[in-house]
């Protein structure tokens, strides 16, 4: 009743999309999303606090480990 609702993975196409993580420096805050390679636009995702949520961002939007590029 009380619990995390699961959310529905939104429409997404993937051509043109670079997974990246980006993270402050000052606080260690990281956050996902992807750059859109033609305009260079970052949309933020979620929040990462663990390995857990980096792994639940890769499986939601079908990237891989090797793609990932990290920003500071």
């Amino acid at each position: 009743m009380f619990g995390r609702r699961k959310k529905a993975a939104p429409a997404f196409d993937r051509t043109g999309k670079q997974p990246v993580i980006r993270a402050s420096i000052c606080t260690g805050e990281q956050v996902a999303g992807y750059r859109d390679t033609a305009t260079g636009r970052f949309t933020e995702v979620m929040l990462i606090r663990s390995d857990r949520d980096l792994q639940q961002f890769l499986s939601e939007y079908g990237f891989r480990e090797e793609e990932l590029r990290r920003e500071w």
